[in-house]
């Protein structure tokens, strides 16, 4: 009896396994992992960054700050890419058959200024810490080489870019967010679930 139960607590947590790629109807694991990492990070560097703008020269942080500010940026960079390229090379989930033609068309547009915003805001960040002609130490483990630099004002026009891009970043973030649960509380579908890996039973 033991046995029974325990094959088919296996067999019914393997059917909540994601699989590693996107099907027609689910996000595989490689899209879910891609999606919370990029948040974490978003999360993390937006307000690093805004911490590090109040601190005096005299703060332990001062230049600790931007140190792991920049190397964990350009871990966002690679991953936007590494995501992106993903997203181009593989099929994604079909709408669900409740959405109304004006949320799949929000979505869309919604996923490319994300897109969008994740990489302009690592270009940005990117000219602003390279606009000395130096290169950016990532980790300690090798440096980031400058490849454009002699922009008038580089540091200054990049910075602002950067809290443009930024800030629009995290407000539409957030109102993705706020969609998912407002599918997920009010609407009673699998859209936050399918980016969870979980089917609602």
């Amino acid at each position: 009896m033991a046995g029974l139960v325990s094959n088919a607590y296996i067999q019914s947590a393997e059917k909540e396994m994601p699989n590693l790629k996107n099907t027609e109807t689910q996000w595989g694991l490689l899209s879910i992992v891609f999606h919370w990492l990029t948040l974490i990070l978003v999360i993390g560097l937006y307000a690093l960054g805004w911490y590090m703008v109040e601190l005096d020269y005299y703060d332990s942080w001062y230049r600790v700050g931007p140190f792991w500010h920049k190397s964990f940026g350009l871990v966002l960079l690679v991953l936007v890419m590494a995501r992106l390229f993903y997203r181009l090379t593989s099929i994604a989930p079909s709408h669900l058959a409740s959405h109304a033609k004006w949320e799949v068309l929000a979505a869309k547009l919604t996923h490319i200024f994300l897109y969008a915003a994740l990489l302009v805001a690592c270009a940005s960040g990117y000219l602003i810490s390279t606009a000395d002609g130096r290169g950016i130490s990532f980790f300690d483990w090798f440096d980031v080489p400058a490849l454009v630099v002699g922009i008038d004002n580089q540091e200054d026009l990049a910075g602002d870019i950067h809290v443009w891009a930024t800030n629009f970043l995290v407000v539409l973030a957030g109102l993705h967010g706020l969609a998912s649960l407002k599918h997920h509380f009010m609407d009673r579908d699998e859209t936050l679930l399918r980016m969870l890996g979980r089917n609602r039973l």
